[in-house]
């Protein structure tokens, strides 16, 4: 089974055909095509490819599904004995992605 490394929003994933993923948040809209063209590494058909850093001639396509926002995470700063507290919230916005092929 083919497998490939892509790297995207500064993280690296390991990918094959019809895998569903969330990654950091790419424009798009739900249903259209987008490309990855930083392939770190191909294999799993005769010999791997590796780049230095990206394999050239290399793309892996994938279908956006949805874009969505993840749970509130909650941050809290506490210093003891000086009354120190900072409480905040975030939502980390995702980009859900289906991978089409690795070329």
């Amino acid at each position: 089974m083919p497998f490939a490394v892509i790297e995207t929003g500064g993280k690296q994933y390991i990918v094959s055909p019809k895998d569903k993923l969330k990654i950091e948040k790419l424009p798009g809209e739900a249903g259209s095509e987008i490309g990855f063209d930083k392939v770190l590494l191909v294999a799993g058909e005769g010999e791997p490819k590796l780049g230095t850093p990206y394999v050239s001639n290399s793309k892996v396509t994938a279908k956006v599904i949805q874009q969505g926002r993840a749970r509130k995470i909650r941050i809290f700063k506490y210093k003891a004995k000086v009354r120190y507290r900072r409480r905040k919230g975030h939502r980390q916005e995702y980009t859900e992605v289906e991978i089409k092929a690795i070329s």
